[in-house]
């Protein structure tokens, strides 16, 4: 399947290097939000075709719809980003506070629990942080399948998902591939300017891959029909 992910871009034999320079532009402008936002979207358009076996790479095209797509899931993302943030500033920075307390007394205790909490409050931010980029892209996934933001919280219908060894083998083998593309990424930077910018190239074509995985791994778990889709598409969209 990973062979399948990485040519899934190329399989549009006319467009394919266009949709590539697109994305790859938008990625080296993220600093500007907007461009971020368009790749966002194309990626939640990416896991709604492959979810209903739809194995044609979208276009960069109707750009409001584009934007709209992927500022939702951009919310969707820091909403579950947010909590291994939150615990991380205020079990770390508790630890921290203890600890300088305790530096100016002379019992040792104070500042050993800051330890033991700087410690502790990283492990759990660490691990938190890993569930939520487990549980992000099946979260875009739903809110693709629905067009629903609502759908990406609802852990009723996550729960099945998560749990299965389809998602987590599609999860995984997207997250091998963007560790090799940050492998060849590394050797390009080394190559000043010119390295940054097939970076973010490179960068664009496997987070596409990787979410190539996550939209056929959905639509296997979730059995998405072609005319439950068009039949939600004519529904008007709900927030």
């Amino acid at each position: 399947m990973i062979q399948e992910s990485l040519q899934y871009l190329r399989t549009d034999e006319d467009r394919w290097v266009r949709t590539v320079l697109i994305g790859g532009i938008l990625s080296l402008l993220s600093v500007l939000v907007v461009p971020t936002f368009l790749v966002l979207g194309y990626l939640v358009r990416v896991v709604r075709g492959t979810m209903h076996d739809d194995d044609r790479p979208p276009v960069f095209d109707e750009w409001g719809d584009l934007f709209v797509d992927g500022l939702k899931a951009f919310v969707v993302a820091f909403v579950y980003g947010l909590v291994p943030a939150v615990i991380a500033t205020v079990v770390v920075g508790g630890g921290i506070l203890s600890f300088a307390v305790g530096g100016g007394s002379e019992s040792g205790s104070l500042m050993g629990l800051g330890m033991v909490g700087i410690i502790l409050g990283s492990l759990l931010a660490l691990v938190l942080s890993l569930l939520a980029a487990y549980v992000i892209p099946a979260a875009i996934a739903a809110f693709a399948e629905t067009d629903r933001i609502g759908a990406a919280f609802s852990f009723g219908e996550l729960r099945p998902v998560l749990g299965s060894g389809t998602y987590a083998t599609a999860w995984l083998s997207g997250v091998a591939i963007l560790l090799g593309a940050g492998l060849i990424a590394g050797v390009l930077n080394a190559v000043p300017v010119i390295g940054q910018i097939a970076t973010a190239f490179l960068g664009f074509y496997a987070t596409v891959s990787a979410y190539y995985l996550i939209g056929h791994a959905w639509g296997e778990l979730r059995d998405v029909e072609m005319t439950e889709r068009d039949d939600a598409m004519g529904e008007s969209p709900a927030v």
